[in-house]
C-alpha cells in the first residue's frame, strides 16, 4: 500500500544517468564557438537549475549575452538528437516505477530540462509509467520555485498534502519546501550524501530499493 497519494521525481540525476549526453552536448556547443571543453566533473557541477544555467556556467567569464544565447541554441538542437547516446535508467528505477504503478500511486516528472526534451526522455524510457511529466517552459518558473509542481499536482488531481517530492540536488529539497511537498533525497545522483545534508536534506535513500520501501 502506498503511503502517498502520488509520487513526484526530478528526472536528472534521479530516474536517469544523463551526465555523459549533457556534458557532450555542452562540449559540442563550447567548440561551435571556440569556447575550452568542460570535464565530466565539471558538468555535474553545473547541471541542476536548467540547461540555461548550465551554459551560462560553462561558457568562459566575460562571454557575451548573446554568444551565450548562441551557445546555448547549439546545445539544445545537439541535445534533443543526441540525448539517448549514453544516457540510462539507474539501476532499479524501472523496477520501482513498476512497483508505483502496481501499488495504484500514479508518478509524475517535474524537471528543470527543458520541456521537449523531457517528455522525450521520459515517454522512450519509461512508457506509460509517468503519467504527467514536465520541463521548462517560458509560461512557468523553473525549480525551486512551486509552478511545475503546482501544475503537476493540478494535472494527477492530487493536493500537495498528499504527494512526495524525490530528487537529488539541494534544488530539489528548495522546491518540495516552495510546493509544500515532503522531499526524499536520493544518494545516487549529482550530489553526494554531504552535500544534500549541507543543504537541508532530512531523509536520504541510497539505492532505489530503499526509497521504494519509504514508499510503499
Amino acid at each position: 500500500m502506498a503511503r502517498y497519494q502520488a509520487v513526484i521525481f526530478d528526472l536528472d540525476g534521479t530516474l536517469l544517468d544523463t551526465l555523459e549526453d549533457l556534458a557532450d552536448s555542452t562540449n559540442f556547443a563550447l567548440a561551435a564557438h571556440g569556447f575550452p571543453r568542460r570535464s565530466l566533473e565539471e558538468v555535474r557541477r553545473f547541471v541542476g537549475n536548467g540547461v540555461g544555467n548550465l551554459i551560462r556556467r560553462a561558457v568562459p567569464e566575460g562571454t557575451s549575452p548573446e554568444a551565450v544565447e548562441r551557445c546555448l541554441a547549439d546545445f539544445k538542437a545537439h541535445y534533443l538528437t543526441n540525448m539517448q547516446n549514453k544516457t540510462h535508467p539507474y539501476p532499479g528505477i524501472p523496477e520501482l516505477l513498476k512497483a508505483l504503478k502496481a501499488a495504484g500511486c500514479p508518478a509524475a516528472v517535474v524537471s528543470n530540462k527543458f520541456d521537449g526534451a523531457v517528455k522525450g526522455l521520459c515517454r522512450d524510457y519509461f512508457g506509460g509509467l509517468l503519467p504527467v511529466a514536465l520541463g521548462e517552459t517560458p509560461e512557468r518558473r523553473k525549480k525551486p520555485a512551486p509552478d511545475l509542481v503546482v501544475s503537476c499536482l493540478e494535472a494527477l488531481g492530487v493536493p500537495a498534502s498528499g504527494a512526495v517530492y524525490v530528487g537529488d540536488s539541494d534544488v530539489d529539497i528548495q522546491t518540495a519546501d516552495n510546493a509544500g511537498l515532503p522531499c526524499l533525497s536520493v544518494t545516487w545522483g549529482f550530489r553526494d550524501r554531504s552535500f544534500l545534508l549541507e543543504h537541508g536534506a532530512s531523509v536520504l535513500a541510497e539505492t532505489p530499493q530503499e526509497l521504494l520501501g519509504l514508499l510503499l
